[in-house]
């Protein structure tokens, strides 16, 4: 079953459409800041552009933070919108249940599914942003090489021995000033993916719910869509104050924090918290709307 939704998934027109679309965008951005060599001042604009245009390797985080708001959750509730709600349109869900497929098995995997293809399009746009960034914008200044080359304060005991600090050039400039090394700077690019991840699922599950109980997936999709829109209103208004932390957007960019040195933990725990609620909630709610819908009319 679960190999059935991963072909169906991956052999329609829509889903590569969306891919495209969703990497596209970093492509664009990409090739404007290339040609004009103007990128927003540091705390303005979209995070990490403004350091782009002196290390392609940023790019990734920038490219995430550009597809975040809109583009991805927008990608994620359509094809969750769908996942019931289309078999049922169709017609297909009744024949699906007829045969000996349970309705706890079905949905799992259209959430084993639905899991797959958000990690396909985080991983798609970090990796296609990665080699647009090195390609169009440079990998930085090369590693310094020979004594002349000199090695960042500290790296050098009072006895002239080396201490291993990092060269110029072979580490990048985390978001609080201090140097993030090269293999610092994957290891927190895949935890933002991680984090980025588990932020689409809430919005996944929310559109499934919705999927079971909507009859058409587009009306599943906008329903997601909607309380998204709610959510993201409600963070800027001061009077929400009270019901802010509880917002499933609230902390859609505490992965930024990832790229501080040190991490800021706060805000990433409790994203990953308020995620996990909401996946929790609305998976339950999916479940126990689909067991006992009646599909047979």
């Amino acid at each position: 079953m679960i190999t059935v939704e991963l072909y169906k998934l991956f052999t329609r027109a829509r889903t590569w459409i969306s891919v495209l679309l969703i990497c596209g965008l970093p492509l664009v951005v990409a090739v404007f800041v290339t040609v004009t060599h103007i990128a927003p001042p540091p705390g303005q604009g979209s995070a990490f552009l403004s350091a782009v245009l002196t290390d392609g390797k940023l790019y990734p985080a920038a490219a995430l933070a550009l597809v975040l708001p809109v583009f991805l959750p927008v990608s994620v509730a359509v094809v969750a919108g769908d996942s019931i709600a289309g078999e049922a349109a169709n017609g297909t869900l009744r024949y699906l249940l007829v045969r000996p497929v349970g309705r706890t098995r079905l949905l799992v995997s259209k959430l084993l599914a639905l899991i797959t293809f958000v990690l396909f399009v985080v991983l798609a746009v970090t990796v296609t942003s990665y080699l647009i960034g090195i390609f169009l914008l440079g990998p930085g200044a090369p590693a310094a090489v020979g004594p002349s080359a000199g090695t960042v304060p500290g790296s050098i005991t009072p006895g002239g021995a080396p201490t291993g600090g990092v060269q110029p050039g072979s580490s990048i400039t985390s978001l609080s000033g201090g140097p993030l090394t090269l293999l610092q700077l994957a290891e927190r690019v895949t935890w933002a993916v991680g984090f980025i991840t588990v932020s689409m699922l809430g919005v996944a599950a929310i559109a499934l719910f919705l999927s079971t109980v909507a009859d058409s997936a587009l009306g599943a999709a906008i329903g997601a869509l909607a309380a998204l829109v709610a959510s993201e209103v409600l963070v800027t208004l001061n009077a929400a104050t009270v019901i802010q932390p509880y917002l499933p957007t609230r902390y859609w960019l505490a992965w930024i924090d990832f790229f501080r040195q040190p991490i800021f933990w706060r805000d990433i725990q409790r994203g990953f918290a308020i995620q996990a609620v909401y996946v929790a909630v609305f998976l339950a709610a999916a479940w126990a709307n689909l067991a006992t819908k009646d599909i047979t009319a």
